[in-house]
């Protein structure tokens, strides 16, 4: 199939989205960071696909962060890899404004954000074989039975994620709900493109730091599972 073709397929990928707009409330801090930070740092959602090297004013590895929440661990781990590009995706207003604080404060230069849809990104922004890497990082469980179909990570946006990894590069998901942990597992299991890097599920790379919830719930004997995959060459 064509990219052209494939790209007609993908807007029918879902009808439900994985997440509910909240209307969170902004500090002082977060709503002029989104006001004075934005402009620098975002990029505004459009059916085009970003030249990276351009984005960022130069050649290196790009990697995507979707749902970064308050974008504590986004900072860190771009505060750690200065040689790495990161565009973190973000619908809710205060974790944007929460990023924004943290990449202005680090004096970060290899940050952007969009604050849109990831499906949407994913599906209308992002060059096939463009990135690294895919951080999904504890994604909303949405643990009532009936809200599973609501769970981003379903195997027709594995399949995209997978498309617009380079070969080699990796997606990298993160959850402490055992049961979406098992799903995602045997979801990117059954992606062809994908090859499992561990027996089952991973350590926790260093790459990705131990957050203060994480924290906080491994003290209270709650589990973190991570599920680490290649994209076959």
């Amino acid at each position: 199939m064509t990219a052209d073709a494939t790209r007609a397929a993908e807007p029918a990928l879902r009808p439900i989205r994985s997440f509910v707009l909240r209307q969170g409330r902004l500090s002082p801090a977060q709503a002029r960071a989104l006001d004075e930070l934005l402009p620098r740092f975002g990029v505004p959602f459009a059916p085009c696909e970003i030249d990276f090297a351009a984005l960022f004013g130069r050649h290196a590895p790009v990697f995507v962060e979707i749902g970064f929440g308050m974008g504590e661990t986004t900072a860190r781990i771009a505060e750690a890899h200065p040689q790495h590009d990161f565009l973190g995706i973000e619908v809710h207003g205060p974790g944007v404004g929460a990023l924004l604080k943290e990449v202005a404060a680090r004096g970060l230069c290899n940050v952007r954000v969009v604050r849109h849809d990831a499906v949407d990104v994913v599906t209308r922004m992002i060059p096939e074989n463009a990135l690294a890497g895919v951080h999904v990082y504890f994604p909303d469980p949405w643990p009532k039975k009936r809200h599973h179909k609501r769970r981003l990570l379903q195997s027709s946006f594995v399949h995209l994620l997978a498309t617009r990894i380079a070969p080699g590069g990796y997606l990298h998901a993160a959850t402490d709900w055992e049961e979406y942990a098992q799903e995602i597992l045997a979801t990117f299991s059954a992606e062809p493109l994908l090859a499992n890097t561990a027996d089952g599920f991973a350590p926790r790379p260093a790459w990705r730091p131990q957050t203060k919830f994480e924290t906080r719930g491994l003290k209270l004997g709650h589990g973190t599972w991570d599920v680490l995959f290649r994209r076959r060459t």
